[in-house]
C-alpha cells in the first residue's frame, strides 16, 4: 500500500480530503450508516489536520462551528468514524486521525514523530499475523504505532 502519509508536502491536500469525503459519503449510503453533518464536519476536522487531535480539541472546533460544546457531541462523532473505518485512534497520543483509504479493509500502522506529533498512515507488515499464527495466537485486531522523527524533525536535530 505505500506510505498514505498527512506529511506530504508534494501533493494537493484539498483534492485527497475531497477524495475521502466522497469516499467516506458513497461507503455510508452503501452501508446506510448514518453520516450526519455534525459527524462530516468531524471527518473534515481531522482531514485538515496534519496531526492527531484529541477529543477536547475536536468539540472546540465543533463547537466554533455551531455544534454545540457538550462532549458526548465529539465523542459519539469519534466512535461512529473509528467504527466504521473513517478514522483511526492513535493510542499512544490519545488523539484521531482520519483514515486515508477507508475503501480499503486494512491493518494501519502509524509512524508518530515525537517532536512535532505528525502521524503517517502506512499498511502494517502481514509477517506480524503469520508470526503470530506460528506461535498459535489468534490476532483479533492490532495497532501499530512506531514512535521517532519526521524528515523535518530529522532536519531540526542536525
Amino acid at each position: 500500500m505505500g506510505d498514505h502519509s498527512h506529511h506530504e508536502h508534494d501533493h494537493d491536500h484539498s483534492a485527497c480530503v475531497t477524495r475521502v469525503l466522497d469516499e467516506v459519503v458513497a461507503l455510508s449510503a452503501e452501508s446506510g450508516a448514518r453520516f450526519t453533518p455534525v459527524r462530516r464536519r468531524a471527518l473534515e476536522i481531522l482531514l485538515e489536520s496534519h496531526t492527531a487531535i484529541g477529543a477536547y480539541d475536536l468539540l472546540k472546533r465543533l463547537d466554533a462551528d455551531g455544534f454545540g460544546a457538550q462532549p458526548p457531541v465529539a465523542y459519539r462523532a469519534l466512535d461512529f468514524l473509528v467504527e466504521q473505518g473513517f478514522a483511526h485512534k492513535i493510542e499512544r497520543l490519545n488523539a484521531f486521525v482520519a483514515c486515508m483509504h477507508p475503501r480499503e479493509g486494512h491493518d494501519p500502522a502509524f509512524m508518530i514523530c515525537r517532536a512535532c506529533h505528525v502521524v503517517a498512515e502506512t499498511a502494517a507488515d502481514p509477517a506480524l499475523d503469520k508470526d503470530a499464527a506460528k506461535m498459535g495466537f489468534t490476532v483479533e485486531s492490532r495497532v501499530v504505532e512506531i514512535e521517532g522523527l519526521c524528515p523535518k524533525c530529522q532536519v531540526r536535530d542536525l
